[in-house]
């Protein structure tokens, strides 16, 4: 199973705030925005009943895989296709990660915090047992 995944959020120009402001608050730290034109056609606009602006910006957003659908359904609420942002987003599994070395501090704190809950665990079930 992949550790993280990259979020792509497709937003009408101007509504990456909102994106990064929602995944932020499903816990993502930051992400990338870059400056795209669409190229949907008149039957996309029928088909969804919404004009569609041709100036977009995507929001790459690296997350934990743990928080991936947190992230996803928090982008929906505030920046998806019923919004002023009409957006889409969708993820894609990461194979390998090199840079995140802010997160490695975290997750060796939280695994030696995990091995000393699991040795508190362990040390109250031999507690238990020899009563």
């Amino acid at each position: 199973m992949n550790k993280h995944e990259v979020i792509l959020c497709i937003v009408n120009t101007g509504f990456s705030e909102v994106v990064m402001a929602a995944a932020k608050d499903a816990g993502a730290r930051g992400g990338t925005i870059l400056n795209a034109r669409g190229t949907a056609n008149k039957e996309a606009e029928s088909f969804f009943k919404i004009a569609i602006q041709p100036e977009k910006e995507i929001v790459m957003i690296l997350v934990d895989a743990k928080i991936k659908d947190a992230v996803l359904h928090a982008l929906y609420q505030k920046a998806g296709l019923d919004t002023m942002g009409q957006g889409i987003a969708f993820s894609l599994p990461v194979d390998d990660v090199v840079g995140l070395t802010p997160w490695k501090a975290e997750i060796k704190a939280a695994e030696a915090a995990a091995e000393k809950a699991a040795k508190a665990v362990d040390a109250a079930v031999e507690k238990a047992e020899k009563k």
